[in-house]
């Protein structure tokens, strides 16, 4: 949604953006099912992969439904709440992706302030989508239709956010875990 800045770009070209990157996700959560399938020994458990693997899926799954939404309930812009919300989701897959390797490479302590990080993108997360929440139901000229709709695509991008916020307290528990 961020690409929405440019007047150039259209919402069904993020929308489909976003989508292809969800099924890349999709395929690399059934590359890393696979391969827990066939390792016999793994460092770390491999419920705790999977959960991992799951929970970064549903990031994906989740920005998805948000670029979904403004095409399926025609938001052409984003207003500004809209790209706070996706500043503060690409803020917070910048810091998860940033932390992955350090997982491998038993950098614990980094882990843990991946999560303190993306914990406080997620408190900002809230605030804003708590004020623009607010904003719609008090605005008496608001119709009841773009309510609903700018609803729908705000609580959409607060969950993701508030997704990354698991998966970064996923890997705070595997770094007090093997640390």
């Amino acid at each position: 949604l961020g690409r929405l800045r440019d007047p150039e770009v259209t919402v069904a070209s993020v929308r489909d953006a976003v989508q292809a990157h969800e099924h890349e996700g999709d395929k690399v959560v059934h590359a890393m099912e696979e391969a827990l399938a066939k390792t016999f020994v793994t460092p770390i458990d491999r419920e705790d992969l999977q959960r991992l693997s799951a929970q970064l899926d549903d990031v994906l799954d989740l920005a998805n439904g948000s670029a979904r939404a403004c095409v399926l309930y025609g938001v052409e812009r984003p207003t500004a709440p809209m790209l706070a919300l996706t500043g503060i989701l690409e803020r917070a897959t910048a810091q998860l992706e940033e932390a992955m390797p350090r997982l491998r490479r038993h950098e614990y302590a980094a882990l843990m302030e991946t999560a303190r990080a993306v914990r406080l993108l997620e408190k900002e997360a809230d605030g804003i989508f708590r004020d623009a929440i607010s904003a719609l139901f008090h605005d008496d000229g608001a119709d009841a239709r773009r309510m609903l709709r700018e609803k729908e695509v705000l609580e959409d991008l607060e969950n993701a956010v508030d997704q990354c916020e698991l998966v970064a307290e996923t890997l705070a528990n595997l770094a007090v875990k093997h640390g």
